[in-house]
């Protein structure tokens, strides 16, 4: 005789434990150990072997008879002459997920298991689990190109969205006025159909979209003419922007529910604005921070002096100190571009090249030639031209 299995062990509860835990347990261990749920070979075929244990513990303790058979004598109850534990089917491969075995009076829907195997939970025995509420509508992008000045300070901007509106002839039912939709007649308004596959390990049932109502659960006999029965047409919308001062490229303006329309009474999907900021003449942009290089003649950066330092807005005053070399980075607080959040502006740094003049008049080289000999410094000396010898 085959050692005695305990089924209450196998699906973990208690001897006393109630018709609904018993269905809990069984559909926690379902989920689990279903073999569509594993992600390979081997997990699957171990898989097989439990969900295959669950199933005959749940079929045996799920009916009073046969539970009330096996607390007597355990489980080879059918030994004794009680009949078999046949009812799931002569083990898990004549398991049949319409009925737990023909006449048990449970009726699993394969489709409940595969829902929550997957996400969507279970729809309750023999009760469909197909999601057919709102449906929000699909999320939208829009490129749009402004300039280094519209980003710093901000701007306003009017764009055309093509976007799915609700039909203004149906208002979104797809049918032609005057007419409703009907209940699919093929899944009887599930949207899937359940199909049963026999394999070696015996027949198993699977859940598939409905292709005569594409899983709408309903079909419409009479579309409307303008929208094609899809309930929804394309339409342009001109909408205005407000582009924050701040925004950086690559940034992104979020408008709720400028999107495409929603299904069955769903939120309307967004509108994604994406900025592509042009790059400037003179600046580069880190953070909120500008910078920019500027030459200076070599007598200022060796004797200091005032210089014109440029910015967003108006030329700056600006006193560099004597003996300045070249590469010196200097800052000027505050002028660079707006924080986007409101706390501030950037700075504005400028580094400072020496401005080597290309010609000299003869004067100018000879005060330069004076004032390298002072330094000790040879330098070339101008050649005279054929006229000037």
């Amino acid at each position: 005789m085959a050692e005695s299995k305990d089924y209450y062990e196998i699906l973990g509860v208690s001897k006393n434990a109630t018709d609904e835990e018993l269905k809990k347990a069984y559909r926690r261990l379902a989920k689990k150990y279903h073999p569509d749920a594993q992600q390979n070979e081997q997990d699957k075929k171990n898989a097989e072997a439990k969900f295959k244990e669950i199933s005959e513990a749940y079929s045996v303790l799920s009916d009073s008879t046969k539970r009330a058979q096996y607390d007597r004598f355990g489980s080879n109850f059918e030994q004794a002459g009680f009949g078999g534990a046949g009812g799931y089917g002569n083990g898990f491969g004549g398991f049949d997920f319409s009925g737990f075995g023909n006449g048990m009076g449970v009726d699993i829907d394969l489709d409940d298991i595969l829902g929550s195997v997957f996400g969507g939970g279970f729809g309750g025995f023999g009760s469909s689990s197909k999601k057919q509420g709102p449906v929000k509508g699909a999320d939208l992008r829009y490129n749009m190109n402004i300039t280094f000045e519209e980003a710093a300070f901000g701007t306003k901007k009017e764009i055309n969205i093509a976007r799915n509106e609700n039909c203004d002839t149906c208002h979104g039912s797809g049918a032609k006025p005057g007419t409703s939709s009907v209940t699919c007649d093929k899944c009887h308004g599930r949207g899937k159909i359940q199909v049963t596959q026999n394999t070696i390990m015996g027949s198993f049932a699977s859940v598939r979209t409905c292709d005569k109502c594409g899983g709408e659960g309903k079909i419409i006999p009479n579309p409307c003419e303008k929208c094609g029965g899809k309930g929804y047409i394309r339409k342009t919308k001109k909408i205005e922007i407000n582009i924050p001062a701040g925004i950086d490229n690559g940034q992104a303006i979020s408008l709720r529910g400028e999107g495409d329309i929603g299904r069955k009474g769903g939120p309307n999907g967004d509108l994604f604005v994406v900025v592509n900021v042009s790059p400037h003449k003179i600046f580069k942009r880190n953070g909120f921070d500008i910078f920019t290089e500027i030459k200076v003649p070599f007598t200022k950066m060796t004797l200091g002096g005032k210089i014109k330092v440029p910015s967003l807005e108006e030329e700056i005053e600006f006193e560099i100190p004597e003996g300045t070399q070249t590469g010196t980075t200097f800052k000027i607080r505050d002028k660079g571009i707006q924080n986007i959040h409101g706390r501030g502006r950037g700075n504005l740094e400028f580094t400072v090249k020496v401005d080597i003049p290309k010609k000299l008049s003869d004067e100018q080289r000879k005060i330069l030639k004076e004032f390298a000999d002072t330094f000790g410094d040879e330098v070339n000396q101008k050649k005279k031209n054929f006229f000037g010898r």
